[in-house]
C-alpha cells in the first residue's frame, strides 16, 4: 500500500511516500529555519503563509523522487492535530482537496503518534507492546504504546515541554535560534558537574514532567552573575544543563519501564537527536539488557515520512476521515481521530516488513 503523506503542524512543510509502513520511498522537508530565526522562534502567521507557498512543489518533488503519480497513490495521509492551527489547516485542506479530486481514502494523523511510528521506518523488528519516550518543542511524553493504534500516556508535561526548555535556555546562553544543536555541541566542550541544578519533580505523580523551573534557575543563573559582573562559563552550564534532562528524562523511562516489566524502550521527537540524551538512553539500555530504539537523525524533527508510516497502521484499523475532517491545534493520543474500527481488517492488506531506504532529503 503506498500512502502520500503530509505534514505541516509547525515551521515544516513536508511530504513524502511510505509503502506499508516500513519503507520509505521518498520523502522531502522544506524548512523555515532561516527566517523565523530573526525572531528567535516561530512566528505563526508566517509558517502559515509558507506553508501555502510551499506545499505543492513539496508534494510533487515527494511524487517526482518517488517515482510514482497521484492515480498510483493508494491513499492520502495528513498531520491533523496537535500543532499550530493555521499550519495544520494548510495540510489538512490540500490533502482533503488530494483526496477528493483523485478519489482517495483520507487517513488523518496525530502528530505525536507519527513521532512514534519513525521507529517503525528504522526498526523493521520493532512491533507493539513497548514504551516509548516522546520529547519534542512542544511535547514531552511517557507513553506505553499497547498496539499501533491502542495507546496509553503515564506521564506528561505540567508546563514547559523538554525542546522548548532546550530552546529557551539556549537563547539566554546566547546560542542562535534554534538553540538545542548548538547546546548540544558546547556541552561537549564543558564539564557537566560545574553548575548544580535542580531536578524538577512533580508532586502526586512520578511519571510527569516540569521543565520550568530548570529553565528558571539557568535564566536567574545568567541574571545574578551579570548583575555582580561575574562570568559565566556557558560551555559548563550548557553541560550542566543538558546532563540534568537527561537525567530526569532517563530517569522518568527507567522507572516506569521497571514498573512494568518492559524490557523494549523507544524514544521519538526532536529532543531525541540531542547526543546526550542518545548517549544516556543506551546507557540506561546496556544495564538492564533492554532493547533500545531509536530513530536516525532524520526522523527525529517533523517530518512526513512518520505520518506515512502511522497512515497505514490508522487505514488498517479504521474507517478513512469524510470531507468534514477538520484540523485540531490540541487532541489527546489515546483519542485521536476514533472513527468506527474496521470489522474484520483487510486480508490482502498485511504487514510485510522490508529494510528501509536512504531517508530524509531536504528540499530549499
Amino acid at each position: 500500500m503506498k500512502i502520500l503523506a503530509i505534514e505541516s503542524s509547525c515551521d515544516e512543510t513536508a511530504a513524502a511516500l511510505v509503502e506499508n509502513g516500513r519503507q520509505v520511498r521518498s520523502s522531502v522537508v522544506n524548512t523555515q529555519i532561516p527566517e523565523h530565526q530573526k525572531y528567535g522562534g516561530v512566528v505563526p502567521e508566517i509558517a502559515s503563509r509558507r506553508h501555502i507557498e510551499n506545499i505543492v512543489p513539496v508534494v510533487d518533488a515527494a511524487l517526482q523522487q518517488a517515482d510514482c503519480t497521484l492515480a498510483q497513490v493508494d491513499a492520502i495521509a495528513v498531520t491533523a492535530a496537535p500543532g499550530l492551527i493555521g499550519a495544520l489547516l494548510v495540510g489538512t485542506n490540500y490533502a482533503k482537496g488530494l483526496a477528493l479530486a483523485a478519489g482517495k481514502p483520507l487517513i488523518p494523523v496525530h502528530h505525536i503518534r507519527g513521532h512514534i511510528a519513525a521507529n517503525y521506518l528504522a526498526h523493521p523488528q520493532l512491533t507493539p507492546p513497548f514504551l516509548c519516550l516522546v520529547a519534542s518543542g512542544g511535547h514531552t511524553l511517557l507513553v506505553q504504546v499497547e498496539d499501533y493504534t491502542r495507546f496509553t500516556v503515564l506521564g506528561t508535561t505540567r508546563d514547559d515541554a523538554a525542546g522548548e526548555a532546550f530552546d529557551k535556555s539556549a537563547r539566554a546562553m546566547g546560542f542562535p535560534y534554534p538553540g538545542g544543536k548548538y547546546l548540544d555541541a558546547a556541552a561537549h566542550r564543558g564539564d557537566p558537574s560545574r553548575y548544580k541544578l535542580p531536578h524538577p519533580k512533580v508532586e502526586g505523580s512520578s511519571y510527569d514532567f516540569s521543565f520550568s523551573g530548570l529553565k528558571t534557575a539557568v535564566i536567574n543563573l545568567l541574571h545574578n552573575a551579570a548583575q555582580k559582573g561575574e562570568a559565566v562559563a556557558i560551555d559548563d552550564l550548557a553541560a550542566s544543563f543538558q546532563q540534568t534532562v537527561c537525567q530526569v528524562l532517563t530517569g522518568h523511562l527507567e522507572r516506569a519501564a521497571l514498573q512494568l516489566g518492559v524490557t523494549a524502550v523507544a524514544a521519538a521527537g526532536g529532543v531525541c537527536a540531542n547526543s546526550g540524551l542518545r548517549a544516556s538512553l543506551e546507557g540506561m539500555c546496556a544495564r538492564h539488557g533492554w532493547g533500545l530504539y531509536l530513530p536516525p537523525l532524520p526522523l527525529c524533527g517533523d517530518n512526513a515520512a512518520m505520518i506515512g508510516a502511522q497512515a497505514y497502521y490508522e487505514y488498517l484499523a479504521y474507517q478513512p476521515a469524510g470531507m468534514d475532517l477538520n484540523a485540531a491545534a490540541s487532541m489527546d493520543l489515546e483519542e485521536a481521530f476514533t472513527a468506527p474500527r474496521r470489522q474484520p481488517l483487510p486480508a490482502d492488506w498485511q504487514q510485510s516488513p522490508e529494510e528501509p531506504q536512504e531517508i530524509g532529503k531536504s528540499l530549499t
